[in-house]
């Protein structure tokens, strides 16, 4: 027993002096290498001095890091902390941010929308539209190409010393996952599945409200963001129906893919509890485990990608066929497209309460095919900040109206107007406050 007890710390004291000999050679070469900088007349600060004076705060180092990816490394020297996507782009919006942002304020209602190419002035149109009749303050996730960033800080900076609406804006780089990103950039049209990645993108927003381009708010953003109160506990989304009248439905006669419901649905318009899409494991067809939001949008592109039209919009709504419990429905009226009037009036709601959200898909603003949805489009862009809205917005907007008779949308042209006027009449009383 003895021999063991000596055994034990002969082995126990040998250890020791092995490790203390280790410390004193790391020692030595750390002190012989200060030597050499000090022969050479280095001053660069050692360890983590070094570090903070290479990675400030408040910002990486100037390396390139434009892409996500769950499984990626981040490059040697790069500040994972405080990296998120790309160096210059976690520095841009902590510089906007900084500029009395609302985006953590209570109560406000945050909206995201996506601009590639020639959709600036659609854009704007869409986000003034949000500003002149909201009640609650507003902050936009604004992801654009680099050559618009400009644009849009300037016109949006100029609202602010117009308007009496409090609103604060982020604007993002486009950005797609990894070696991927060409491939998501070019689904149906530019950039537009770039609101797939809103989740893991804007990781401290609860919930947001996603729209497209051409789309209008004829009513308070307030009015379809209270769809929030509305959702159950296992709503992560909401969205309206892709049809109401099945004969002209396009999922149900041409989809080669699953979708939700008996129309499928339009992401166009799109409620998003953010939190809740993170948090989710989603049923689907490619395995039987469920998977988390990130994980399964890749697999689900692969598999569907020789069967799907409309992009995004056909993904999302293969996941709802899969999890229908987790999307909230809103009516047509929230969600109003040609569709709805072209082959004739097929959105009730609309005709009881008007419309509340245009979208003029199609690039019915820009042609002559449907004049009445290009006349809202007109008024609202050629519309001042600050004057008179019955004078300037309405009345003009009624008189371009009455000439669209001939088309079955103009038929039903008080539709365009029933919640407009409302929506007119509380922003003339602001008008009127403000002077």
């Amino acid at each position: 027993m003895r021999r063991h007890l000596r055994a034990a710390l002969l082995c126990s004291a040998f250890v020791l002096l092995l490790l203390l000999y280790v410390f004193n050679q790391i020692a030595g070469a750390e002190e012989e290498e200060e030597t050499a900088e000090g022969a050479r007349g280095a001053s660069a600060p050692r360890g983590r001095e070094r570090d903070r004076d290479a990675f400030p705060s408040n910002r990486c180092k100037d390396v390139s890091v434009s892409f996500w990816n769950p499984y990626w490394m981040l490059p040697t020297g790069v500040c994972a902390v405080n990296c998120f996507w790309e160096s210059a782009f976690r520095y841009e919006v902590g510089r906007l941010r900084s500029r009395g942002s609302l985006e953590n304020s209570p109560g406000t209602m945050h909206l995201a929308v996506v601009a590639c190419g020639e959709r600036l002035e659609e854009t704007l149109t869409m986000l003034k539209s949000a500003v002149l009749f909201s009640q609650k303050p507003l902050h936009f996730h604004i992801f654009a190409e680099d050559e618009l960033h400009d644009k849009f800080n300037s016109s949006l900076e100029n609202w602010k010393k117009e308007c009496h609406q409090k609103f604060s804006h982020t604007i993002y780089p486009i950005t797609f996952p990894g070696n991927t990103a060409a491939v998501w950039k070019k689904l149906f049209k530019p950039c537009a599945s770039q609101r797939l990645f809103l989740p893991l993108i804007l990781k401290n927003v609860d919930s947001l409200l996603y729209v497209d381009t051409d789309v209008l708010f004829l009513s308070p953003m307030d009015d379809i963001w209270a769809f929030f109160e509305d959702f159950n506990q296992t709503q992560i989304g909401g969205m309206a129906p892709e049809h109401e009248e099945r004969r002209i439905g396009w999922y149900n006669r041409f989809a080669r893919h699953p979708y939700y419901g008996k129309t499928g649905v339009n992401s166009g318009v799109m409620l998003m509890n953010m939190t809740r899409i993170r948090k989710k494991y989603f049923k689907n067809d490619m395995t039987t485990a469920r998977l988390k939001w990130e994980d399964l949008l890749l697999p689900l592109f692969k598999k569907y990608k020789l069967n799907i039209t409309w992009g995004d919009q056909d993904l999302l709504n293969i996941v709802f066929y899969y999890n229908p419990e987790s999307l909230f429905i809103f009516p047509c009226q929230w969600n109003y497209r040609p569709d709805h009037c072209m082959y004739g009036s097929n959105c009730m709601g609309a005709e009881d309460e008007g419309i509340f959200v245009l979208h003029g898909n199609r690039g019915v603003y820009h042609d002559e095919k449907q004049p009445a949805f290009r006349a809202v489009y007109k008024a609202i862009k050629n519309y001042p900040f600050g004057e008179d809205p019955i004078n300037s917005l309405l009345y003009p907007l009624e008189k371009e109206l009455e000439k669209t008779t001939n088309t079955y949308c103009g038929r039903i042209h008080h539709v365009f107007t029933q919640r407009l006027k409302k929506s007119i009449r509380t922003l003339q009383e602001k008008v009127s406050r403000g002077r």
